[in-house]
């Protein structure tokens, strides 16, 4: 544990990816604080061991509950946001309130707070399109979405808030994390919605040729790369790709789901591209290996044989993402 971070708090924590921070920082002795107003996220992932785990059930919307909420924490990791492209092209506002105003309301309460420092989980769909491949840190952005502009704008006010207020701010870029406890639903990612109809015995569906590669990040990962960023020695501002390193076509991954689950027989079904989605991803991670010591350790192939059994072992969800 760091000499100087001793209690965190983690927004949308009750989440896919939140969760799993949480249980690290708990396993690791930390004395955790949990914000989220589990509009999508589930007590159910928070781990059974909560003696140093302090529950705060709100918004991030509501500036005078977070700033209360943060009061006496070290350190804030801000996982909470509204996370799908798809849902972003159809509600542009409410994905802005939540991923600016709310990321904005979290930065002036950590302020407010004197935390020392600021972890924020930002996202690869702020590259947009690229001429270079793998996309570094220092590419210009080009957000193709409102999720993406929405995650780019929050990123700029940790910038602005390290360089005004003095506030110690680190940005992931996530690049398509998977992992179990990931939801099933329209706005999932690809990775459940493949899971849950081939369990289903239908085939999966993808948006365009399939040829559209993405450099998948198993969700342990992501977890290493946020504690690292909570006590690394680096500016005060800094921005991180946080990914395997390796890239997959969408074809490819339906056919290694397929193989796991024992069926190969189920042929894709093509549709037409979706709007604002990004053909290319993969990511350089050589700046936050150097700077964070970040190795990621787990492999697409194994990381999927995971996450197929976890869903395996929750057919309840399993079934409900049959007609997604």
């Amino acid at each position: 544990m760091s000499s100087n971070i001793h209690r965190v708090l983690v927004t949308g924590d009750a989440g896919f990816i939140g969760s799993h921070i949480v249980d690290q920082l708990l396993e690791n002795g930390y004395v955790v604080g949990v914000l989220d107003n589990l509009a999508t996220g589930d007590l159910g992932n928070l781990t059974e061991n909560r003696d140093n785990l302090v529950l705060h059930q709100g918004d991030i919307s509501n500036r005078d509950f977070v700033r209360e909420a943060v009061k006496g924490y070290d350190a804030v990791i801000h996982e909470a946001a509204l996370v799908s492209v798809a849902r972003s092209v159809e509600d542009p506002f409410v994905t802005n309130s939540t991923n600016v105003t709310g990321t904005l309301n979290v930065l002036k309460a950590a302020v407010d707070a004197r935390v020392s420092r600021f972890v924020y989980a930002s996202s690869s769909s702020v590259y947009g399109e690229t001429d270079v491949l793998p996309k570094r840190e220092d590419l210009p952005a080009r957000p193709l979405s409102p999720y993406a502009v929405s995650k780019l704008a929050a990123e700029n006010y940790c910038v602005a808030f390290a360089r005004v207020y003095d506030l110690r701010t680190i940005c992931l870029r996530y690049f398509n994390v998977f992992g179990p406890r990931q939801r099933f639903g329209p706005y999932s990612g690809v990775i459940p919605i493949f899971i849950g109809r081939i369990g289903n015995g239908q085939p999966p569906k993808i948006y365009g040729d399939g040829e559209q590669t993405r450099d998948f990040t198993y969700v342990s990962d992501v977890v290493e790369a946020n504690l690292l960023a909570m006590t690394a020695d680096v500016k005060p501002v800094e921005v991180f790709n946080i990914a395997a390193g390796k890239t997959c076509t969408i074809n490819q991954l339906a056919g290694v789901i397929a193989q796991i689950m024992g069926r190969e027989d189920l042929e894709p079904v093509h549709l037409s591209e979706r709007r604002g989605d990004v053909k290319n991803s993969y990511a350089d991670i050589s700046k936050a290996v150097r700077w964070l010591g970040y190795v990621p350790r787990t492999t697409l192939h194994d990381g999927l044989k995971k996450v197929v059994a976890w869903f395996e072992s929750n057919p309840i969800q399993t079934r409900s993402s049959a007609t997604t």
